[in-house]
């Protein structure tokens, strides 16, 4: 019985116990950034080794944590988005005061996040998202000289209050309607009665905020601009992967008694979340807050593919946010030392960089062509993969929209490649000198942008592990 807890909350104690190293790090004798950024990059990459390796599954706790496969693979991408963080973050963090802290909070949330993937219980998923969240708002206000990065922590801290007390309300008529907090017991007291759908609509509103879908997205745009770049990498990429995570299970399971409803919500929702998020992406300058529109409409394409309500859909979400993490960070990667050697983040800055910085270059441009779906990046059979799950439900008016939206998404990607290859500029982006830790965190994204989406036994991987879910 004590074997089979370790082992079911494997993941989660190699987290805690970085965490205790790092507290104890921080007590001990002062050490130069280098080496501490050395040390918990290690740390990390241990972290991603061992979730691999003697998983199970099982439920502990009476259902309130459970594990399996499928939700092993996705802390796993998780535990990958995260390390390739940390290693952007090396230009950045080596000048920081609070390197340790700043770890601190995100394996806090990170932590937080596992425990929600893994929730069996309303009760349990509630605490995890708390505790992946509230750390997020205090790094967000990282950069502590600048006040844009406190304005965004304060909108953020804001904007999630409201939404778990959304989320909040939502669960307890769900419990007060159906007198149970675990999720396999909620579909037998559940049915289209209006008290039921609006204790849905609740819980789903709370849910729309931390996902950043049309119209709870409003938060977005300010917290990623003023936040350090690394945490608005956190935020796009770990923080909204772990919610569609779980997401998508309460809905096939928990809420499945509404499908009906929750189907109509999420066709309405993943239209204008593509349309807006394209339509503001096209007039941003700033390219924090150009990816944080991109990130919108990346939303809507994933609610488009949730909409199946089956395991092509479960593991087309999957397999999105796996490309989306090589695709994001790759971009992130490179607007990080762009902003830590330059302080530039405008897509004006960016002409003419291709004459000084190749390499960036080629980086960021893979990364906007998987963003836009072009092939044969792996961004174009992630959202294949998306559009084909949605089409099972003969809604080709979702899927057509959706697919002019990517036509659409072309302009502003290449509006971007545009300024670095073809623009010209008197004073470009010096050289810029890439640390070996950014660097192999590029190359890595840039292999899983072109390897991911042509190596077909991924997918069939996690559709094999979605089979029956």
């Amino acid at each position: 019985m004590v074997t089979e807890f370790f082992i079911l909350l494997k993941q989660e104690l190699v987290i805690t116990a970085i965490i205790f190293l790092l507290l104890f790090l921080k007590l001990g004798k002062d050490r130069s950034n280098e080496s501490i950024l050395t040390i918990v990059n290690f740390l990390l990459f241990v972290n991603l080794a061992a979730g691999f390796f003697g998983s199970q599954e099982g439920t502990i706790f009476h259902d309130m944590f459970r594990t399996n496969s499928l939700i092993v693979i996705e802390k796993n991408i998780l535990n990958l988005a995260f390390w390739l963080i940390s290693l952007q973050s090396y230009a950045w963090l080596r000048t920081h005061k609070h390197v340790i802290e700043f770890y601190l909070l995100l394996l806090t949330s990170l932590l937080g996040m596992f425990f929600m993937i893994s929730s069996g219980n309303l009760l349990m998923f509630y605490l995890g998202l708390e505790m992946s969240t509230i750390p997020l708002a205090a790094a967000a206000n990282f950069d502590l000289a600048k006040r844009q990065s406190s304005e965004a922590a304060m909108k953020m801290i804001i904007s999630s209050a409201f939404s778990s007390g959304l989320l909040l309300f939502g669960i307890s008529l769900v419990y007060g309607v159906s007198g149970t907090l675990l999720f396999a017991e909620i579909p037998a007291h559940l049915s289209a009665d209006p008290l039921h759908i609006l204790a849905f609509i609740l819980f789903f509103s709370g849910i729309a905020f931390k996902i950043s879908a049309v119209p709870f997205h409003l938060w977005t745009a300010d917290v990623y601009e003023g936040a350090p770049v690394a945490v608005t990498s956190f935020l796009s990429v770990v923080s909204k992967g772990a919610v569609l995570f779980v997401l998508v299970p309460i809905l096939y399971k928990a809420f499945q008694p509404l499908a009906g409803t929750w189907y109509n919500v999420l066709f309405v929702l993943a239209l204008v979340t593509i349309i807006i998020g394209n339509l503001f992406a096209i007039r941003q300058n700033n390219l924090k807050r150009f990816l944080a529109f991109s990130s919108i409409a990346q939303v809507g394409f994933i609610l488009v593919g949730i909409s199946a309500s089956s395991a092509a859909g479960m593991a087309s979400v999957v397999f999105f946010i796996l490309v989306y993490v090589f695709s994001n960070l790759a971009a992130f990667g490179v607007i990080s030392l762009v902003s830590a050697f330059a302080g530039k983040e405008n897509v004006s800055d960016y002409k003419g960089f291709y004459a000084t910085n190749p390499f960036l270059s080629w980086v960021l441009t893979i990364a906007l062509f998987s963003l836009a779906g072009v092939p044969p990046t792996a961004g174009f059979f992630g959202k294949f993969f998306l559009l084909i799950a949605g089409a099972a439900k003969g809604n080709y008016w979702l899927i057509g929209i959706a697919a002019l939206n990517m036509v659409v998404s072309f302009y502003y990607y290449l509006r971007v490649v545009k300024a670095i290859f073809m623009d010209s500029n008197e004073q470009p982006i010096s050289r810029i000198a890439v640390p070996v830790a950014p660097r192999l965190s590029l190359y890595i994204c840039v292999a899983g942008i072109i390897l991911t989406g042509l190596a077909s036994f991924v997918y069939d991987y996690i559709y094999s592990l979605s089979y029956g879910l």
